[in-house]
């Protein structure tokens, strides 16, 4: 195992049930916004600094989406010299506050909202993979990302379950038992349904 990097992203949305990502340059992939933790800080508080410096806005989390680790050899090199570090990044939903950004975000991020229904595939494989369980309704998975596994959603069949599914005030707490009225996957995720 190469060195660990821990991190915080968040699915943020609003009223509308979009989703907030951001770009780095032109042609980058979009991603949820977020960042690194600092020595000794939780990811909650972590995640929530993160989003206000990244995007400016101010987030209420409403429970945690997952744990996502993406190896070194999934992330490729994208011309580092030497070997990149495993990645553990804990995904929060979150809900944006109030009608605006609080704060000016930092530079260098592109950010736009997006409907559920057209989300960009050019996404980062733990976004891809955050979003496509986020769509599921699914709370505290554990998953390895992989570039595979986010494909986009198909906008004829995304309707309303989607988004409530991904809006943050349709969603339950997470917990350690399986809230009523979802039943655990094989892979471990939660997701609705009888």
């Amino acid at each position: 195992m190469n060195a660990l990097t821990w991190a915080v992203a968040a699915v943020v949305t609003d009223d509308a049930g979009r989703v907030l990502l951001c770009r780095q340059g032109p042609v980058g992939r979009w991603a949820l916004p977020g960042g690194r933790m600092h020595r000794a800080e939780c990811p909650q508080a972590a995640v929530v600094r993160d989003i206000r410096a990244e995007t400016g806005w101010d987030v209420d989390l409403v429970d945690l989406l997952g744990l996502y680790r993406l190896t070194a050899r999934d992330a490729g090199t994208a011309g580092r010299p030497g070997p990149l570090p495993d990645v553990l990044v804990h995904v929060f939903r979150a809900r944006a506050r109030g009608a605006g950004p609080t704060t000016a975000p930092l530079g260098g991020c592109r950010l736009t909202w997006h409907p559920h229904a057209d989300l960009p595939v050019a996404v980062t494989p733990i976004t891809g993979a955050a979003l496509v369980d986020a769509l599921a309704g699914r709370s505290g998975v554990l998953r390895d990302a992989t570039p595979e596994t986010w494909r986009a959603p198909d906008p004829v069949q995304a309707g309303p379950a989607q988004a409530a599914a991904i809006r943050t005030d349709a969603v339950s707490p997470a917990g350690g038992a399986v809230p009523p009225g979802q039943r655990a996957d094989p892979d471990g995720a939660r997701t609705n349904g009888p």
